[in-house]
């Protein structure tokens, strides 16, 4: 039983479900931030596209590497990211015009991430020190900028603040990535950790908490109540900053560091 279950949970992280029910998460925030009904459309297309676009990116060199002896479990995976893909699909047919234009837009971003534009022009995710903020532009307009655009809304300045507070965190939970993945990574993508050490790298996601937690009390509509949460997600963030580590399993940032945004929406779900 125990072996079935880790099995079970090793298959929900590696084909990025987690990481998919995070991005859900995010877009929960965006409806309670603004005010804005529970919108299914725009719900599942976050969800089924990150699932899609995480397993195209991570996968795709290798199946093609390897299609006549996949194992039973990326054949899985390549199962749940095609019907992802296809919810996606749907999805997006039920999306207005504008919102279906920035959809696309993130959809060729994610392709040219993963797959290399020429012979002498690596794919954007090997560009040395775009990585990043590629990944933080796509998450921050997935869970904000989409579901204001499909509920017609304008982006406003207060838009653009909690667009530049969804970035921040983004931002933070990725460099702690980077120092779990150190070890592993390429020097060539000069990540954060690479370029200033894991300590500084430590000292500045710990600094950038604090205008994350700041733009709170410049949202539209702010509530104590925000303040409040958003401060316990900075305690939680600064100790998985403090945890972080090269010699930590990855578990530790596919699992916890991820489960953010989902700790984050739990907390304005005990309002309730």
């Amino acid at each position: 039983m125990g072996k079935a279950l880790t099995k079970v949970f090793d298959f929900y992280l590696k084909a990025s479900v987690h990481v998919s029910f995070a991005v859900f998460a995010l877009v929960q925030m965006t409806f309670y931030f603004c005010r804005l009904p529970f919108d299914w459309t725009v719900s599942l297309l976050a969800f089924s596209g990150t699932l899609f676009s995480y397993n195209f990116i991570k996968y795709a060199d290798f199946v093609v590497a390897h299609r006549h002896s996949l194992s039973r479990k990326m054949k899985a995976i390549i199962g749940i990211s095609v019907v992802g893909l296809l919810v996606g699909i749907v999805c997006f047919f039920f999306l207005n015009h504008l919102a279906q234009v920035v959809t696309l837009s993130l959809l060729v971003l994610a392709v040219l991430y993963a797959v290399p534009i020429s012979k002498h022009i690596p794919n954007l995710r090997n560009l040395s020190g775009l990585k990043v903020y590629i990944v933080c532009l796509c998450w921050a307009t997935v869970t904000l900028i989409i579901p204001i655009l499909h509920a017609n809304l304008e982006l406003s300045l207060d838009i653009w603040i909690k667009f530049l507070q969804r970035f921040l965190l983004v931002l933070i939970l990725i460099g702690i990535f980077e120092i779990v993945d150190l070890q592993y990574d390429e020097k060539y993508l000069k990540t954060i950790p690479q370029l200033l050490g894991t300590q500084k790298t430590k000292w500045l996601l710990a600094g950038l908490t604090i205008p994350f937690f700041v733009i709170e009390f410049f949202k539209v509509g702010f509530q104590p109540i925000q303040a409040w949460n958003s401060f316990v997600i900075v305690c939680i963030v600064l100790i998985f900053i403090l945890l972080a580590s090269p010699k930590r399993s990855a578990y530790f940032s596919l699992f916890w560091v991820e489960s953010v945004p989902l700790f984050w929406w739990f907390l304005v779900l005990l309002e309730g």
